[in-house]
C-alpha cells in the first residue's frame, strides 16, 4: 500500500450510521483510501461490519486502532495513534504495551504504521480522553513535528482537530520542519475552500464528519484536494 501518494482520505466511524448509497459514493469517489476509526463505542462487531461493506469496493482501507478489543483482521494497514501532547500516561505508552501483550506475536509489522498525533481541539472526545494539552503555538507545533519526525522517526504526523477547523498556520509550521514524516490533517473541514486551504500544507487531508452531514460537499473535496499541487 503506497501511503506516500495519498492526498485525500475519507475517515469513517464504525459508531455512525452510513447507508449503502452514501458508502458507495464515498468508496467510488476517487479518494486515495478509507480510514476506519473513531474514539468512542468502537467495537469488534461494528468495525468488522463496516469493513465487510467497504470491501465490496477496490479502495485501500486502513484501521486506526483505538481499542485493542476492536482489532479486526483483513485491513490493508493498521495505524497506531501515539498522542504526543497527551497528559494522561495511559495514552502515551501504557495502552500500546497492553496491546502488544495481547497481540504482539500475531502482528504483521509491515502493515503497521505509528501516527504521532497532536490533538488541537480541547472540546473533542479524544482530547478529553487523553487529557491533551491543546494550547499549541506555532513554535510548539514545530517541536511536536520534530519529535515525531526527527526524534521518533514516525511515518505519520497527524494533526487532529476532531470536529473543529484548525489553524492552517500550525500545519504550515509543521511542514517547515518535517523531513520524512507524512503530515496528515483531520478535523472540521466542511467546505471545498477549507479542504484546499489545508491541502496547501498537509500531505494528506482527512475528511470525516462532513460525510454524515453533507455528502455532496464531502465528495467535492476529493477533486479539490487533488488539484492542489505539493
Amino acid at each position: 500500500m503506497d501511503m506516500d501518494k495519498w492526498r485525500h482520505v475519507f475517515k469513517l466511524d464504525p459508531d455512525k450510521e452510513i447507508d449503502d448509497g452514501t458508502l458507495e459514493s464515498v468508496c467510488e469517489s476517487g479518494t486515495d483510501a478509507i480510514i476506519v476509526g473513531g474514539t468512542t463505542n468502537i467495537t469488534f462487531d461494528n468495525t468488522i461490519d463496516l469493513l465487510s461493506r467497504i470491501r465490496r469496493y477496490a479502495v485501500p482501507c486502513a484501521l486506526e486502532v483505538s481499542d485493542v478489543d476492536a482489532i479486526v483482521p483483513g485491513f490493508d494497514a493498521y495505524f497506531i495513534p501515539l498522542v504526543l501532547n497527551a497528559q494522561n500516561p495511559e495514552w502515551i505508552f501504557n495502552m500500546h504495551v497492553k496491546g502488544l501483550e495481547e497481540h504482539g506475536p500475531f502482528i504483521k509489522w509491515d502493515e503497521v504504521f505509528v501516527e504521532g498525533y497532536v490533538v488541537g481541539n480541547e472540546d473533542s472526545a479524544v482530547a478529553k480522553l487523553t487529557e491533551s494539552r491543546t494550547n499549541i503555538t506555532e513554535e510548539g507545533m514545530k517541536a511536536y513535528a520534530r519529535l515525531a519526525d526527527q526524534m521518533l522517526k514516525l511515518p505519520i504526523l497527524y494533526i487532529e482537530f476532531s470536529g473543529s477547523y484548525g489553524n492552517p498556520a500550525l500545519v504550515q509550521a509543521a511542514q517547515k520542519v518535517v523531513h520524512n514524516s507524512r503530515i496528515f490533517y483531520g478535523g472540521g473541514i466542511r467546505s471545498v475552500e477549507q479542504a484546499i486551504e489545508m491541502a496547501q500544507w498537509a500531505d494528506t487531508v482527512i475528511i470525516g464528519n462532513i460525510i454524515y452531514e453533507d455528502v455532496t460537499q464531502a465528495l467535492a473535496t476529493v477533486e479539490a484536494v487533488k488539484s492542489v499541487g505539493r
